[in-house]
Order: C-alpha cells, then structure tokens, then sequence
C-alpha cells in the first residue's frame, strides 16, 4: 500500500488490513470513506453488503482531505452524497467528505471522537450515508423524467407515410420526433400529449399510436423492439395524456437543471420541482425556467438555494409560487414585480422582514411565512388588502399588540402557534370587529385578555400557562382551552351561540356559570379538573349531548327532572358512592330522562350498584362501569343496541341472564371479579359473543416460581381495534450470564417491522456495548446508536419508539443493583418506590418537550397544525425515521438510579397505555397484584377501558432487591465486581468465620437432589489457608457454596466459610453413616431413629444484630448437649421423605418467616415431589442463637411407611452408651486419610 502524507486511497478494497487500522489509530482525524460505483444499484433498492468488492472503494484521508484531492485520485470528475437512500447531490470541490461523516456522526449522538473513527469505518453506515463517484439514478427515475431512443416512426393514421428511424423523445408534456435520424440539431415535430391519446397498434406488434389533442390532431406511430420497451413507454404516455392541465412533477429525482428536453414543452402551465438541487446559473438551472412563456405555477421547495433568484421575478405569469425550506434570509425588491400573484408560500426559512415592494402585489390573498425569525407581525400585511389570514406559526412573536391587528380590517385568521407570546398589549379601547379565528397554542401566556375582539368566533390557548381567561361572548362559538392552570374563565356576556367548549386539564372547581346558561352548547368537557359538583343547570340542558367531568371530585349528581338530550355521559373517576334512583326513569312529560344516551362511563368510582332503571336507556350502546365495588349485575342484557360492556374489577358474584342475549352485544369483560363464577351453560349462553374476557384459572405452581429470585416479569401486549400489532416487548430475565436483566418496549405507530427487527437485535447490540464500557450513559447511548444503524433499509423510511431498562450490579457498590433506563419517543418507564411513582423516561414529543420543539424549529422543520413533524410524527427522537435527520435523531434520555429494599415494581408501558393512565393509577392498580403477567394484563385492559383503540403494551417487573432475595448458602460475603467477580473481602482471621447473614435464611438444609435414602445436612466450618480443622471438619471433604446471581464464586485466592456435608444412610448402619463410610464422624451420635448433627445455628433475628464477623462462643459442656432442638418424624403419603416437626412453640412464627418460606416444591433425585405444604419446611431456622459454641438438632433419616425409630427417653442414655462403646471398638483413622463420602449435587434453591 501506497502512502502520500496522511492521505491515500485504496485501489478495489472493501476492507480493512491491520496495516490500515494502525494508521488510523495514530490520530483520530484520520479515517475512510466508502466509494460506490455508478453501476451500484442505490440504497433504496440493496443493503451495502449485497455491493460487490468491484463496486467499491475504500478510500484513506483525513477530515482535512477536500472532495477534489479524492476525485484526483480516483479518477472521477465529482463526488456525490447519497442519504439516507434518498436524494443524490454533488459534492462541491471544497467540501470534506470525511469531515461530512463525522458531523453527521456527532450530530447524532455519538461523543467520544474514537468511536466516530470507529463507526465511520463501517460498512453498515451506507444506509444512511453514501458517497458515489458517479451519479446514480434508477431505471424508473429515468424513465419518469425522459424516456428516448430511436426506432421506427410513421406519421399520420393512413398508410401513405413509410416507416423511418427517426430519435422519439418523450420529456415532460411531449412527445418529441427529430426529422433525422441520430441528429438533435435540426427540426424536431412537437407532439403535445395532454388530453390526447395513446392507442396500441394492432397490425404491428409492440407499436402504439400517439395523438395530441384538438380539431387538427396529429398522430405518430412508434414500433419497439421489445414488450419491456413497449410497456414502458405505455405506462408513462398515459399518465401525461390523462391530465387535464398541463403538469410536469419532477420532484424527488437529485435534478441540479432542468431537462433540455422540457424547453419542447412550452404548454407547461404547472412546474413541480420540490426536494431537488436546482442550481441557479447553469444551463438549465433556474434562470432559464422563464422559457416557459405560460408557466403558472412553480415549486421549488426543500432546494436549498440560500439565495432568491431573482430572475424568477420576470415570470409574469406566476400566480402560485412555492419558496418553503431553502434558507433564504431576506427577499429582492423584485419581487414585487409579481403582479399577478396569489399564492406565495415562504415557510421554513431565515426570514426576519418582508420588503415594501410585496405590497405591490394587490391580488395575493395568501401569504405563509411560518417558521421563520419575525418578531413581530409585518407591516406590509397592512396594504395586502387580499389577504384575510394571518399564518406566522413557529417564529419569535413574545409580545402580541392588538393594535397592530386593529389596523388591518381585512384579516380575519390568526394563526400564532408556537411562538414564544407572553403577553397581549391593548393600545386603545377600540374594539376589534374583524378577527373571527385565532390560534394561539403552545405558547407561554399566563393571563389572556381578548374581550376586545367582539367578532370572536374560535379560540384555541391550548398548552400555555394560562391562570384566566377573558373573552367576549358575543360571537363565541368554540373554545379550546386545555393544558392550562386556569381558576378562572370570564365570558361576557353570555355566549348564545356557543356549541363546544373544552376546559380539561385545568384547575377549575366549579363550572362557569356563564358556560351553564349558554343555550346551544353542545359538548362540554371539564375532566381533569377539581369540581366537586355538576350543576343542576347544566345537566338540564336541553341542547348538550356529549358530557365531560372525569377525573374529578364530584360526589353527588343532581337529580334530574326533565327530558334531556345527552348521548354521552363520562363522570368516571370520581367520588361518586351510588347514582340517584330516579336518573334513568321516566320524567313528567313521560319520556325517558336519559332517553337518547348511547354511552355511559363510570368507571373508577365508589359504586356498589346501578339503578335497575337503566334498562330503560333503549339506544345505550356502550356502559363502562369497571373498578367499581359493583356487586350486582346491573339489568342491560335487555337493552336491544347494547354492544360494549365493561364491568372488570367489580365485585360481581352472579349473572342473571336474560332468555336471549341481545344481538347486537359484542364484547362482555368480566376480568377482576375475583367471586364470580360462571357455570357451563352460561359460557355457552356468551358464546356468540365476539370478545369474551373472564379471569382465567390459575396455573399450578412449577418448581421454577419456587425459587426466590430478585426480579420477575410479565408482558401483555394487545391490537386493540386495529388489525396488526404494531407493538414488540423484549424480556431477558438472566442477562449477560445471570448477573442482570433486561427489558424493552418498542411502539412502531402504524408499522410492525421496526419493533421486531429492535425487539431480536437490541438485547445483542446492549450486550456488546457493556463488555466495551462501564459507564451506562456511554454503553446506553451507543446501544441506540448502533441499533439505529443496524435497523438498515427499513430504518429509512419508517420509525419506532423505543425503552430499554437496564438492571445490572452496582459498579460503585457491588452489594446493590443499578438500574438503567433509556428511551426515545413516546415510550416509558415508572418505578414504584415506596408505593409511589416515580418516572424514569422523558417522552420526546412536541407537546411535552418544549425544547425539542425549540430545537426541530431552530432547524426549520414544518411542524402541522396536528403538531406533527414534517405531518409525519410527532416525535423528536426515535429509532429509524434517518429520512428526516437532523430534525429526528435517535439519542436516548438515559437516567440511573440504585434499586432499593423500597422498589417494587417496574412498569414499561408504551404511548397508548400513558395516555389513559396515570403513573399514580397505573402503580395502585397493581402493586397488590400477586402475579407479573396478571399485572401486565390488567394494565392492558384498564387502558382499553378507558378508551383505548390503538395497540397497547405493557411490561411489569416485580422487584425483591435485598438480602432476603439471596440465594445463596451465604449471603454475608463481600459481592464481586462486574469484571472477573473478585471479592473485596477476605477473612483474615481463620479462627473467626464469617457467620451468614440471617437474612439468607439458612442455618442447615437437606439438599434439594438427593438419592431416595440420603440426607444431606451441613455443618459449619472454617476455612483457611493452613486448613486447619478439628472435630467434625477433619472428617469431611470441603464443597464448593452454591451462590446466586448477586454474590457471585468469589476467585481461588479469597478464603471464605465453607460448610461442610454429611451424607447419612437410610439402611441405619451400625454408625448412622453410609456404606461407604469408614470411620464415624466426631459429632454426630445416632441411636436408630434420630441422628444428632452437631453443627452452627444461626438465629433469624440476627438480621437486628447485623455483624458480619461473630466471635466464637466457649465450647459447650458435655451436659449442655441434652439443650438441643429435637424433632420427630412422620410419613406423609408415599412421598419418600421426612418431615420434621419442631417441639417447641415458635413454629408459627418460623413459617412466617421470609428465610424459610421457599423451602416448597423440592425435587428430589428419584423424581418425586415433596408437597408443598408448610409441614414440609425440612429445616428450620432456631429463633434464638444458642449461647454454646455449638448447636444441636436432629435430622431424619429416610424410614419406609411402616418403620418407626422412635426411641423412649427412658431408654435414650441406655441407647448412646452402647453407641459410645461401637464407636470407641472401630480403629482410628488415619491423619492424613480423605473421607471418601460422595457430596451431592447442590442446586441454587432459596431458603
């Protein structure tokens, strides 16, 4: 390999020699580009990898390398920049196309300058970013733009011409035909297509025939050589001759000039030429377009031109001119030369003034000029006596002066979205008569006084800081003020002609009174604020028919008297305890009060029961009653239109059922009434029913719930009313070798393969970045990075949210766990702590993040009055969507905190499930839940009560973070770190061991696989670096302790406590040990129906004590021994093993305790199951710690059903003396002799 300098390109290579790497880690201002050849089909159509080697280059430079010195060296006359598979533009000569990659790489997340080197280098990387030594452009782009060759014309429809090879262009409105062959230079026959015809010519194969329009009509005939040309040429001629004026669309296609061929087209009247490169002075750049003598209407937005050009301004004939997005930062004088302008569009750019000159152009009646740099409201919309709107959404208005807009009389439209207004300046008195529609949303008013505009018909103040509103009344007809902290609306006076009016979200506590006497008011939604009451006046109204209060304070409902004409009444969550008995009877005039309701929501109250006389609301169509302490089925079975009812999390016990079920009823939810229970022959009554939702019974238990573990999950995710699920969830449980877990939530909106693609690479990308950093933030963001990279092809065009939760040891503190969350979008994660929420994402939208919103302004995006980006989404962040980069980027909020005993619960939720539950509602609802999936469930289906239609998805971990959730044989060691899992801790004192935490629960226990006749208990010892060992230590082999994910094997080189075991024999030898055994063990005595093992007893109140190193206490007296716990043993079916059966009175207590309540569900080695059952607890834990050195318990051994080792005390000093004498006969053991008893295998079971 050649080397230049610093600089250099790599001749047909598509990868990387460690000659190379070495070169680019000697400065991180080195690095590569990809070179594709023109030949290489675009991003759009293939991956990078299905480019061949032939295809491309790799090319060695430095940010410093400018594009020429690379098209030097290659050969190549201009470089061109591809993204995100779209649009192809030139680079300039000048410009840096490493420096481009690691701008771009920054822009989107990425910090450390070693890993911009690193991610420029992949090959991956094209799918967003793509550099061409050629221009290339697709079959279906050329064709939509030119189509020509030359083959055989006739003119004329007899037969009189002779057929001749002629050049046949077919270019924008026309078809072009050259009077000579191969020759562009002389006359070319113009054959206009608009409104003509293309026929197929049946005489002569692949020919078709093109006529033009009009009396004198002209018509080719053109024969091709092939079908593919044939179709072709077909499909395109049939588009132009079925418009009906004369358009050209040209916009997409990377064109830096005009066509030469367009010039032909002089019917052009309409010109679109949007997201291209249109270059001013080139032969067929925009200097030229006033060719096109008839030109009406011209396109050029998203060009980027920087400067207006001026030229444009000769187009006389312009009255459609769209300027939108091209960064211009003032406007020529020219300009007014437009005369016959109508509609001129200047949204995105820099513009901060307008000239003088525009006010020439006295037929314009539409004038945008959002998000731009005004600061105040042009005075040039004075003399445009045409236009009646106002649109100056996204720019920096903060003061609003009425009498700016008092002066112009003929506006009547304000659109002031997004600003940054903070306060209305009144000048004068006057009153203004002409506004009748203002927008003033998402901005920063506090106090909003408009009582001067009389003419008043709809306002929208939606997401402001507003505490009082004051409006006129006169002509007010809707009113939008949601969001806001309002105490008080003023409208004077009273609004006669008012049909709607939203106030939700506010701090209102009763309703205006003004809002009580409007006559036509319509719909009123006042949820989400702190009445206490509805009035009487407002329920009596007799035009309303959609009513709003949930979420509120209300306790009562008046009681109706008259016939009113509600269809929709929602009152749900409040503090309602019963509904007047009267509600749905009959009023005087003898018609149902409620008769023409159709929904009816009451969720989230107190009530115990519904007023039988509900049956008589004939159009009810949908109740929702759930969590409520509902306990009699109200009578709706019998309504005829019911479709919907909801009475989940009620305490139903019984359904009475009607002899027919309504036709029409299609989704019954029963879910959460714990009592009820349907018989047979009911399911099969509901069976006609399309969506039947009952608790299902649950499953028996299963070894593997048995086992004590940290955290659990479960995950629901459900389509709603939608026909695809557009939702993916991610669970690991054991991750990164059992030492953490994680899990994620992907929402696609309305696409499904986005979430798919993260839920089955996202796990691996997360795993690859731990092992490359410690820090989360670091290893977080990358994750999101790379991911988005990864989503390839299909991250282009389409988008997800996505959260992704991270439980992982503490670095800082190995003994606790740190949990790590990251999110883009609309995704989040709540942690319950303490029985409270608290929110760990940040939703990335432009209605709650308000310097996003700032910052997609600041870079000139088109935000919708839908508050969509582009109308596309309304996010800032998220994964995919790199067509719209910069105002979408993929990096992640990432916040961590350590878990505590206090967290709960972790709940991941998508967008749907947060915008029908509250944190607070979702933690209540199920923090008291026993089982993860359950919960999961239950969330789904709280917020499909609530009215969610759209797919929703929720993910519920259960926390045990603490010592009790220990598996381990010992909890009291030091915890490893997350490389090589050393222990910081060693005991130093060998005759001291380190005595387990009580919380872990163990004292001794029979191992959980074992053979039918063996018994495992263990017996504490020392371990040291000298092993020293006495007593029942030197006779038995050390094992290894059996740990749990959070107290990792520490390394070979840390002593710590080792238990040791003791396998006892069911055949009851002559010394209580197994066959195997030699020599009697110092410590244990038998008599032939209870073993006594001498061993440590760890007290469960040791946990209040809490010392981690204990002091060994005075060898106990020979007398002492008879103090012991002793225990009996009993048979239980024909399950092969004991159970112990504690003598003393603290048993209740023992069971209760969290150390000795996973003792269920062992499974022993034959295959059998000891039965989970209390009794089975095999070993307790003593509640006092004995004061001697050493403690005393029996342990069974296995006995058949009929056996019974039950010796009388009368003769238990008889029994071990004669024990004694068998022992003292046997030889003694040699020193250095190992004990050849087999340990049993040992499996993590929590105790």
């Amino acid at each position: 390999m050649k080397r230049s300098g610093s600089r250099n390109c790599l001749n047909r290579r598509s990868r990387f020699g460690s000659r190379e790497r070495d070169w680019l880690r000697e400065d991180v201002k080195r690095g590569c580009v990809y070179l594709y050849g023109a030949d290489t089909t675009t991003a759009t159509t293939t991956t990078t990898s299905s480019a061949s080697s032939s295809d491309l280059h790799l090319v060695l430079c430095t940010v410093e390398t400018p594009a020429s010195e690379i098209c030097a060296g290659e050969g190549r006359e201009s470089l061109y920049l591809q993204l995100h598979g779209d649009l192809v533009r030139r680079l300039e000569p000048t410009e840096r196309p490493l420096q481009i990659v690691y701008d771009y790489l920054s822009r989107l997340g990425y910090d450390d300058p070693v890993r911009i080197q690193e991610e420029a280098t992949n090959p991956d990387l094209g799918c967003m970013l793509r550099f061409y030594g050629e221009k290339p452009c697709q079959m279906d782009h050329l064709d939509r733009i030119l189509l020509s060759g030359i083959y055989n014309v006739r003119k004329g429809k007899t037969q009189l011409h002779k057929w001749a090879e002629r050049l046949v262009v077919l270019c924008g409105t026309c078809l072009i035909v050259s009077s000579v062959k191969d020759c562009q230079t002389g006359k070319m026959h113009i054959l206009p297509l608009v409104g003509g015809k293309v026929e197929e010519v049946k005489r002569r194969q692949y020919s078709l025939a093109f006529s033009s329009a009009g009396a004198q009509a002209q018509t080719y005939h053109v024969s091709f050589e092939t079908l593919a040309e044939y179709q072709r040429w077909q499909r395109q001629a049939s588009k132009v001759v079925s418009q009906r004026i004369s358009t050209v669309d040209l916009s997409c296609y990377s064109l830096e000039e005009v066509p030469e061929h367009l010039f032909y087209s002089q019917d052009i009247t309409y010109l679109n030429l949007r997201h291209n490169f249109m270059q001013l002075e080139r032969p067929g750049g925009l200097d030229t377009l006033y060719k096109f003598s008839q030109l009406k209407g011209l396109n050029l937005s998203h060009n980027k031109l920087g400067l207006f050009p001026v030229l444009l301004c000769e187009i006389s004939t312009l009255t459609e001119l769209n300027l939108s997005c091209n960064g211009f930062h003032d406007l020529p004088s020219e300009i007014g030369n437009l005369l016959n302008l109508q509609t001129l569009c200047l949204d995105g750019n820099f513009l901060n003034t307008l000239p003088e000159e525009l006010g020439n152009l006295q037929q314009l009646s539409s004038l945008g000029i959002s998000f731009n740099n005004f600061s105040q409201i042009p005075e040039v919309y004075e003399k445009l006596t045409m236009l009646d709107k106002v649109v100056m959404a996204g720019n920096r208005l903060q003061v609003l002066n009425l009498g700016v807009l008092n002066r112009m009389s003929h506006i009547k439209h304000v659109d002031l979205r997004m600003n940054h207004l903070k306060t209305v300046v009144i000048e004068n008195l006057e009153g203004n008569k002409y506004i009748t529609h203002m927008d003033l949303r998402d901005n920063q008013l506090t106090d909003l006084d408009l009582s001067s505009l009389c003419s008043l018909e709809q306002l929208h103040c939606e997401r402001n800081q507003l505490r009082e509103l004051t409006l006129s009344g006169f002509s007010l007809r809707t009113l939008y003020a949601n969001s806001n902290r309002l105490t008080a609306v003023n409208v004077y006076p009273v609004p006669s002609l008012l049909t709607s009016l939203e106030l939700s979200r506010n701090l209102l506590e009763c309703v205006p009174d003004w809002a009580c006497e409007a006559k036509k008011i319509e719909i009123l939604d006042v949820s989400y604020n702190l009445l206490t009451e509805v009035p009487m006046r407002i329920l009596s109204s007799l035009s309303l028919r959609k009513l709003m209060v949930g979420h509120n304070h209300v306790q009562n409902l008046p009681v109706l008297v008259e016939h009113i004409p509600l269809e929709v009444l929602d009152i749900q969550h409040n503090l309602l305890t019963r509904l007047p008995d009267t509600l749905f009877s009959k009023a005087l005039n003898k018609l149902n009060k409620l008769e023409q309701l159709e929904e009816l929501n009451l969720s989230g109250n107190k009530l115990k029961t519904i007023p039988t006389t509900i049956a008589n609301c004939k159009r009810l169509h949908t109740l929702v009653a759930h969590s409520n302490n509902i306990s009699i089925f109200p009578e709706i079975l019998q309504l005829p239109q019911i479709q919907f009812v909801d009475l989940s999390c009620n305490d139903l016990t019984e359904i009475l059922i009607p002899e027919a079920l309504p036709a029409a009823l299609q989704d019954l939810d029963l879910t959460g009434n714990t009592n009820l229970v349907l018989e047979h022959k009911t399911l099969d009554t509901f069976s006609h029913i399309t969506t039947l939702k009952i608790d299902q019974k649950p499953l028996p238990t299963t070894d593997s719930t048995m086992t004590s573990t940290f955290w659990s999950h479960g995950l629901a995710e459900m389509a709603g009313q939608r026909n695809k699920l557009c939702v993916s969830s991610l669970a690991v449980d054991n991750f990164a070798e059992g030492v953490g877990a994680v899990y994620g939530m992907f929402d696609g909106d309305r696409n499904e393969e986005l979430p798919r693609l993260l839920q089955c690479t996202m796990a691996d990308v997360l795993l690859e970045e731990v092992q490359q950093s410690t820090n989360d933030t670091v290893f977080m963001a990358n994750t999101f990075l790379v991911s988005h990279r990864k989503l390839g092809m299909a991250g282009q065009k389409l988008g997800s949210s996505a959260l992704l939760c991270y439980i992982r040891p503490d670095t800082a503190d190995p003994s606790s766990f740190s949990l790590t969350v990251a999110n883009v979008g609309t995704c989040q994660a709540v942690l319950c702590r303490g029985g409270k929420p608290v929110p760990l994402s940040k939703v990335f939208s432009l209605e709650q993040d308000s310097e996003e919103a700032q910052r997609v302004k600041d870079q000139k995006a088109i935000i919708t009055e839908d508050n969509k980006v582009n109308g596309v989404t309304c996010c800032t962040r998220m994964l995919g969507c790199t067509y719209l980069y910069p105002w979408i980027l993929p990096k992640p909020h990432i916040s961590s905190t350590t878990l505590t005993i206090q967290d709960e619960l972790l709940i991941l939720g998508n967008k749907a499930l947060w915008e029908h539950l509250s944190y607070t509602d979702a933690v209540s609802a199920v923090r008291h839940v026993q089982d993860p999936l359950a919960a999961a469930k239950k969330l789904c289906t709280l917020a499909q009560s609530y009215g969610c239609q759209d797919n929703v998805g929720a993910i519920v971990v259960y926390l045990n973070i603490g010592e009790e959730g220990c598996t381990c044989e010992m909890n009291g060691l030091s915890l490893p770190g997350p490389v090589g899992f050393a222990s910081t801790t060693t005991i130093k004192d060998p005759h001291k061991p380190t005595t387990p935490s009580s919380s872990s629960g163990i004292a001794s226990e029979f191992s959980s696989e074992m053979s039918t006749s063996e018994v495992s208990s263990e017996v504490g010892s020392t371990a040291s670096d000298e092993h020293n060992t006495v007593g029942l230590d030197a006779g038995l082999l050390p094992r290894p302790e059996r740990r749990c994910s959070l107290h990792p094997t520490p390394t070979s080189g840390v002593f710590q406590r080792q238990p040791s075991c003791a396998t006892f024999s069911s055949n009851q030898s002559d010394n209580g040990l197994d066959s195997d055994d030699d020599q009697p063990v110092e410590g244990v005595i038998t008599n032939g129906s209870k073993v006594e093992v001498e061993v440590d007893i760890h007290c469960c109140r040791g946990r209040e004590n809490s010392p981690t190193l204990t002091e060994r206490s005075p060898a106990p007296c020979p007398e002492e021994h008879s103090r012991g716990l002793f225990w009996g043993i009993r048979r239980q079916n024909s399950v092969n093993s004991g159970i112990l059966l504690p003598a003393n009175k603290d048993r209740m207590e023992l069971q209760k305790s969290p150390s000795t309540s996973c003792l269920y569900g062992k499974k022993l080695s034959n295959g059998s199951i000891v039965p989970l059952e209390d009794s089975l607890n095999l070993i307790e834990v003593a509640t006092e710690a004995p004061k001697k050195k050493t403690g005393y318990f029996a342990a069974p051994t296995q006995l058949e059903p009929e056996d019974q080792f039950v010796v009388p005390r009368d003769l238990e000093e008889e029994v071990k003396e004669q024990m004694k004498q068998h022992q003292e006969s046997r030889p003694e053991p040699e020193p250095n002799e190992e004990d050849r008893t087999e340990l049993p295998e040992e499996f993590d079971t929590a105790l």
